[in-house]
């Protein structure tokens, strides 16, 4: 998709869909948080593969350049495999609490959506699209409301221009982690994106319009 994008903007030729300047930002997941940290946005502690000693076991691996959790995997004991020790993947401290994510367009916000993950399971590529968790609108008001502030910060910071859907971790002592912006979310009805917005007051006619104007 980010070629798609690049070469209808080097054509001139109008699309809906995100920028690629922003997909770029967002889907190299280390310039991401980087950037998010320099703001004060918590992120998992996150290093290039060749940094590999630096952070210890058990740690998440995955893709810098990617989305939707493709590639992703926990390491539970090293060494670390040669073929991680490249800075085109990235190290991470894993993060537990509540798995949470939430749907954007320009300024407006969708609910957050918690994410009934099994005690202890990886948000991976298969139980996002595979074996589905249940996802409910976040009943925590306080919570809810810093998610979709910080989400909202991102997605400025990003400088997002069409859909997002924002992830995040909320660890039991209440410190709330940056995970993936996805600025290319699946936007179906039935996705986390329509849910979110669903559940937020902006049904699905108005997703449409918003997704097409």
């Amino acid at each position: 998709m980010l070629r798609a994008a690049e070469l209808l903007t080097r054509a001139g030729k109008a699309y809906f869909g995100p920028r690629a300047a922003v997909m770029q930002v967002c889907y190299d997941k280390l310039q991401a948080t980087r950037l998010a940290e320099a703001n004060g946005i918590a992120c998992p502690r996150t290093l290039p593969g060749d940094a590999a000693g630096a952070l210890d076991f058990p740690l998440i691996v995955k893709p810098r350049r990617s989305s939707d959790s493709i590639g992703l995997r926990l390491v539970r004991k090293g060494p670390l495999p040669a073929r991680y020790r490249t800075s085109e993947c990235l190290l991470q401290e894993p993060v537990r609490g509540r798995e949470l994510t939430v749907a954007l367009f320009g300024s407006r916000v969708g609910q957050p959506l918690e994410l009934a993950l099994p005690a202890g399971a990886t948000y991976s590529f298969a139980r996002k699209y595979l074996r589905r968790p249940q996802r409910k609108p976040l009943e925590d008001v306080a919570l809810a409301g810093q998610v979709r502030d910080t989400a909202l910060r991102l997605a400025q910071l990003f400088r997002v221009n069409w859909a997002a859907r924002v992830d995040f971790i909320c660890e039991p002592g209440g410190r709330l982690c940056f995970l993936e912006c996805d600025v290319a979310p699946m936007i179906a009805a039935g996705s986390a994106f329509a849910e979110s917005l669903a559940a937020g007051g902006i049904g699905r006619a108005e997703q449409l319009a918003l997704l097409t104007r």
